[in-house]
């Protein structure tokens, strides 16, 4: 039951994400989605369809209400592919651990509204966690933490959602 929690909650949260981007981004010099949305990040996140882990997983660590409160926040978003990637177990121990979700989740979660435009002339930026995501450059694109940005810009009312490929964990 769990399990499905998480996958519906990760669906609301970045779910819209895809279907608002019209094009895949080309962070340093493509065309990136700009135009203002009315729905929240989790509801503009639940659109997509493509973040059923994540948005089951903001359900479970309670983290709903302040992602469809007044922001505005970054959120870089793993896919339901990129938690398809993690080892076998892990995001069922994580829903068995609400406090290390909260901190995977948070992790995942800049305060403001960061374009890729402006990360890509950041080395760091800080997480609602409390520890500082690296970014870099990486050929047209970006890198946080190791996961590359695959679509980036998706507006929401209260802040941007850039898609990313993988789950970032914060180093112990």
């Amino acid at each position: 039951m769990k399990m499905k929690n998480l996958a519906i909650a990760s669906a609301v949260l970045l779910g819209a994400t895809l279907t608002t981007v019209s094009t895949a981004l080309a962070c340093g010099g493509g065309a990136t989605t700009t135009a203002a949305k009315t729905g929240d990040i989790v509801e503009v996140a639940s659109g997509a369809g493509t973040f059923q882990t994540l948005l089951a997983a903001a359900t479970a660590a309670g983290l709903v209400d302040t992602l469809k409160g007044d922001g505005p926040f970054t959120v870089f978003a793993p896919s339901d592919e990129a938690f398809a990637k993690l080892p076998a177990g892990t995001v069922e121990a994580l829903l068995k651990d609400k406090d290390q979700l909260r901190a995977v989740l948070t992790y995942h979660v800049v305060s403001g509204k960061v374009l890729a435009k402006d990360a890509m002339k950041l080395d760091r930026a800080k997480t609602v966690e409390g520890r500082s995501l690296t970014l870099k450059r990486s050929g047209a694109g970006l890198q946080v933490d190791g996961a590359t940005v695959v679509k980036a810009d998706v507006m929401a009312r209260n802040g941007v959602i850039h898609v990313i490929d993988s789950v970032m964990i914060p180093r112990s």
